[in-house]
């Protein structure tokens, strides 16, 4: 059975026991504990939390998953994936453990003709927790398990909570015995190799106190309303129902190991170690390609350095096969002919996904080149010092600092007759791990406690009426004080207002949120500060009140500020302007990564491998504002998510829309966009956009930012004054003045490079005398100085290599250092005679550069660093002079 079917059957399933149908949330979710999201329960924590009134009391999904915490581990063991997708059915204070049973056990024993996965109810084992005697007798006496096939586990195994405060119960998960050829007899106490879990049942009926760990909290009562989440891994039933041996060689991941045999010319199944790496090539593409998807781009910290390690894992595994050219093109495309059929978003967006990964790969070639560079440097270092094993710090450096694999690392140091400290890079590898288990914990907090608002958010949504109006009647709902409702509040007061209808928009969608007023018929004035959404659907309004009281139950008047409205619609359609600008000039592949509009002003960040040119920008500049001159009209309307994809609408990566969406349409093709944002009614009444500057925010992401309206104008006006300003003070006309300023730069230039010429000639002056101050120390002479300030490093250098090659014909050793810039550049240079009296540059310099509140390294006959205390001069002087004094030919002089 394909894994499209089993996926299909379990929705069936529970579509027809009365669940609704719930699409998977993005792998992105706004959770402040979440990398990814990790589990299929994960979206509707809110429901579980109390936070949110769910839509259904009985629902289904299959979630995308994604867990990294032990990455390496991946393809060592034949049944973890980082991408996973979980199989799930929830009831919210609706069924409970009789009827979870009964759905897990007829789906997966029901016949294939009668809906089912057909599995033979002799391999099923399941698990209760220790005191859970009303499941057990379920298992036993109503579906009709035997007891010796029942067994009780321990609160490690068999009892759930979110690791935080808040809803948690026992659980029983039901395990397939694969057979002897697997294991020993027992059940799952005796052989989880052998008995593999494939769906957990969790009986969410206590609420758990504070702690850390699976069993190290209080239990401190039951639930008002006992809950269900189950979770099924359709890899895993995929692994039993098609008969293999191991999740990697299910039909959505051997055709992944397929292409990687064919391009590297390895087999599978043939090594242990070619397997691991086989494995990891199919498990990190397709994790990679659903991060992709779903708006993650490679970069160097959070989720995009968690995608960039995926990638260059494949990348090395691809090498260490065998692979000589690019081959992440074909494996991406493999997962998404395979991955489609399920998510059918995937084929829209293949070419950017592809264009991503390759990207990478491209760029970690480069990288391997540069740490293959640095491993020579590690290796000289280590055979200069005369040692025949790489330090476990090295080997670290490289593989944590340039992304350099160990497994590499041990292949080329093999090569050049060397070993690496395995013992020491484990140990800073578990060191690592530790620190970042501690900052996950100590940054883990509970969910913010939305109890306050639960009665607003059980009434529904806040109708938001600002749309078409900035004035509406409403009525006071709710008055929150730092999470404490009152009933009233009095002149001076900061509070939140609830109100069952506002024209004020909610801070959302890159859009600052409106100002305005509250005002009563009696007198009472709240002035609006800001107004953002609880659980995105319940406007709290922050407000000062400014005279009167207001009291719960009040008829208001809420009101925008109507030249703050007139600023924020000309700066929200300016970013569509603007945006689309983009994707006519640099490509579809331009797409929004954010944006921020106030009045006045408007940022877009967008997904591009380069800077924006000057024609470029010119260009966007100019297409925004014939599209502003156009007039074209701005028309907003409603329909459905696939309706609307389907018209071209462009809609932002990771965000998670409902079945029905608003589409702000402007000149027609010109720009079509799913928003929630408030617009102008045309084009024109944007106003001139002015382009102010374009820069990276982050790996793949570029940002332009931009004025709108009078405040583009503002702007420009600034800028003719400077011009003007420019043009009498130059004696030129306006339109010379670039020429002009030209020109003096690059005498100052000139000017500049003469005096480095002047000062590198005089630092070569002085320093032809350092040779007559030196001092020998035992049999090495010690040439060593600070010179006059200024000089970079690469003028201490040439003066380094120079005086050695007149001292060339005896032990010695050569050490400058200035001040330049605020840092203090120092180099060192040794003779072979004083390489082979013991004395290695590389290793002066890790001695003299903490002196110095710097740090360095290099070869063992020229080494450099840069340090920032200049009063550390003399003392690294000092030791240098004490290193010489203990060479073995300073022992033996």
């Amino acid at each position: 059975m394909q894994t499209h079917e089993i996926r299909k059957r379990f929705l069936d399933h529970f579509i027809r026991a009365g669940h609704t149908e719930i699409p998977s949330a993005s792998l992105i979710l706004d959770d402040p504990n979440l990398l990814f999201v990790n589990a299929g329960m994960v979206p509707f924590k809110p429901y579980f939390l109390g936070e949110q009134t769910p839509p259904s009391e009985r629902a289904t999904s299959i979630q995308k998953c994604v867990r990294t915490l032990d990455i390496e581990e991946v393809g060592i063991t034949t049944r973890h994936n980082t991408f996973f997708q979980m199989a799930g059915n929830f009831s919210f204070g609706d069924y409970f453990k009789r009827e979870a049973i009964g759905f897990a056990w007829s789906l997966l024993t029901d016949s294939v003709d009668d809906g089912g996965f057909g599995i033979e109810p002799t391999r099923l084992w399941p698990t209760v927790y220790l005191d859970d005697d009303e499941a057990e007798a379920i298992w036993r006496d109503e579906i009709g398990v035997p007891a010796e096939r029942i067994q009780r586990r321990g609160m490690a195994d068999n009892y759930w909570s979110m690791g935080v405060p808040g809803p948690c119960g026992p659980c029983s998960e039901i395990f397939y015995d694969r057979g002897p050829d697997y294991g020993v007899e027992g059940g799952p106490e005796a052989d989880e190799d052998r008995y593999i879990e494939i769906w957990n049942l969790v009986f969410m009926q206590n609420q758990r106190g504070p702690g850390i760990g699976k069993d190290n909290y209080e239990i401190l009562g039951p639930l008002p309303r006992q809950n269900i989440d189950t979770g099924m891994g359709i890899e895993r039933v995929a692994c039993i129902l098609q008969d293999v041996d191991n999740v990697y060689e299910t039909d959505l991941l051997k055709p992944v190991i397929d292409v990687a045999a064919r391009l590297t010319g390895r087999s599978y199944n043939s090594s242990a170690a070619d397997d691991v790496r086989f494995r990891v090539i199919a498990d990190h593409t397709r994790t990679a390609v659903m991060l992709i998807s779903d708006g993650v781009l490679p970069g160097n910290d959070g989720r995009g350095y968690v995608l960039r390690r995926l990638l260059r894992r494949i990348v090395r595994s691809a090498r260490l096969l065998g692979a000589t050219e690019a081959t992440m093109g074909e494996f991406v495309d493999t997962v998404l002919a395979t991955m489609a059929q399920s998510y059918p978003v995937l084929t829209d967006d293949a070419d950017r996904i592809r264009a991503v990964a390759v990207r990478e790969e491209d760029a970690f070639l480069a990288t391997l080149s540069a740490g293959s560079k640095l491993f020579d440097d590690a290796a000289a270092s280590t055979a200069g010092a005369g040692r025949t094993q790489i330090s476990g710090r090295d080997a670290f450096a490289l593989h944590d600092t340039y992304g350099f694999p160990i497994d590499l690392t041990l292949e080329m140091a093999a090569e050049a007759g060397l070993s690496v400290d395995e013992q020491g890079f484990a140990d800073l590898m578990a060191e690592q791990r530790q620190r970042a288990k501690a900052d996950a914990n100590a940054n883990k907090k509970s969910h913010a406690d939305l109890s306050v608002y639960r009665e607003f958010l059980d009434r529904g949504p806040t109708e938001f009426t600002g749309f078409d109006e900035l004035v509406s009647e409403a009525r006071v709902l709710g008055i929150v004080d730092g999470g404490v409702s009152l009933p009233v509040a009095g002149v001076g007061r900061d509070v939140e207002i609830i109100l069952d209808r506002s024209p004020l928009y909610a801070e959302s969608g890159g859009q600052t949120a409106d100002v305005g007023a509250i005002t009563t018929s009696s007198g009472m004035r709240a002035r609006v500060t800001d107004v953002q959404k609880i659980a995105k659907s319940v406007w709290s309004h922050a407000v000062t009140i400014e005279s009167g009281e207001i009291t719960v139950g009040d008829d208001v008047i809420a009101q925008v500020d109507s030249q703050w409205r007139r600023g924020a619609t000309q700066g929200h359609s300016g970013t569509h302007l603007v945006g689309a600008a983009l994707r006519q000039v640099l490509g579809s592949d331009a797409t929004q990564a954010g944006s921020l509009n106030r009045p006045g002003y408007l940022r877009f960040d967008f997904r591009a491998q380069g800077p924006v040119t000057d024609s470029q920008r010119d260009e966007i500049e100019e297409i925004a504002n014939t599209a502003v001159e156009s007039d074209f009209p701005v028309h907003t309307f409603e329909t459905g998510l696939d309706e609307a994809r389907a018209m071209g609408a462009m809609a932002l990566f990771g965000e998670n829309y409902g079945d029905i969406v608003r589409v702000v349409e402007i000149g027609g093709p010109f720009s079509m966009e799913l928003c929630g944002g408030t617009h102008v009614g045309s084009s024109a009444q944007v106003g001139p956009v002015t382009l102010l500057g374009e820069s990276s925010v982050g790996s793949g992401i570029r940002r332009v930012e931009a004025y709108v309206g009078l405040d583009s104008y503002r702007y420009l006006a600034k800028e003719r004054a400077l011009l003007g300003a420019l043009s009498s003070s130059l004696k030129v006309p306006s339109d010379q003045v670039p020429d002009r300023v030209a020109n003096i730069v690059e005498r100052l230039r000139d000017a500049e490079k003469q005096i480095e010429r002047m000062r590198a000639e005089s630092a070569r002056a002085s320093a032809a005398s350092l040779i007559d101050d030196a001092q020998r120390i035992g049999a090495v002479l010690v040439v060593a100085a600070r010179l006059p300030d200024g000089l970079a490093a690469g003028d201490l250098r040439a003066l380094a290599t120079d005086l050695r090659g007149r001292v060339a014909a005896e032990p010695a050793l050569v050490a400058l250092f200035s001040v330049a810039d605020d840092k203090v550049p120092f180099v060192v240079a040794v003779t072979d005679a004083a390489r082979h009296a013991g004395v290695a540059a590389g290793a002066v310099v890790k001695e003299i550069a903490p002196l110095v509140g710097g740090r360095g390294g290099g070869k063992p006959d020229l080494a450099q660093g840069s340090g920032s205390d200049a009063a550390g001069i003399e003392a690294a002087l000092a030791r240098i002079r004490e290193l010489a004094a203990v060479t073995r030919a300073g022992a033996g002089g």
